[in-house]
């Protein structure tokens, strides 16, 4: 349940430190779900991609995810709130570390690739569901931040029961992922903008 106040308009005013965070840096938000969508889309209308060429396309987005992430973790008003962002700067670091495994070993097998990418999606969905937790202390509508939480375990665990699906199927899975995960990342954006700080 949200605790800030608002004003007469029915805006917020104050808010929590992770919020306020948030607040100040949605525009990265915003970036992470339009790189997201950009990827799902290249991946879904490219039926003849080789295996390597989606595993160095999967490894760009994740640096790009997870460097907009880490920036968001560490910059900000005030080192106090950083203890309440430390899930979204571990999600950033996991994700660059996922994505320069991609690039410098772009020949795993079909099967360990998807083994990778379950086990990325499934942290990443844990902590994200973390995250989802702190903002209820603070605003009302964290069930977007949950929601991505659990698309990416859903999406995880769907990789890790199917390893046998083909190709074509492996990547319309990455791809509709990409797609919803960047929806949500976009509709978190404009949520949290409403708590961006006066300069």
């Amino acid at each position: 349940m949200a605790n800030a106040q608002t004003s007469a308009a029915g805006l917020p005013l104050g808010g929590g430190p992770l919020i306020r965070m948030l607040g100040d840096n949605w525009w990265l938000l915003l970036i992470r779900g339009i790189a997201a969508i950009a990827f799902g889309v290249l991946a879904f209308f490219w039926p003849g991609i080789t295996l390597i060429t989606l595993t160095l396309l999967w490894g760009a987005y994740m640096l790009v995810d997870g460097v907009f992430a880490l920036w968001g973790a560490i910059s900000g008003r005030g080192a106090g709130a950083m203890g309440h962002r430390w899930w979204l700067a571990i999600a950033g670091v996991i994700s660059i570390l996922a994505g320069l495994v991609a690039f410098f070993w772009p020949g795993l097998t079909t099967y360990v690739l998807l083994m990778f990418i379950a086990a990325w999606a499934i942290i990443i969905g844990l902590l994200t569901i973390w995250g989802a937790i702190q903002m209820r202390r603070e605003i009302e509508g964290e069930w977007v931040l949950g929601l991505f939480g659990l698309l990416a375990i859903a999406f995880g665990l769907l990789l890790f029961f199917q390893p046998g699906a083909g190709a074509l199927s492996l990547v319309w899975a990455i791809a509709w992922y990409a797609i919803l995960a960047g929806i949500l990342l976009i509709v978190l954006a404009f949520r949290v903008r409403r708590y961006k700080q006066p300069a």
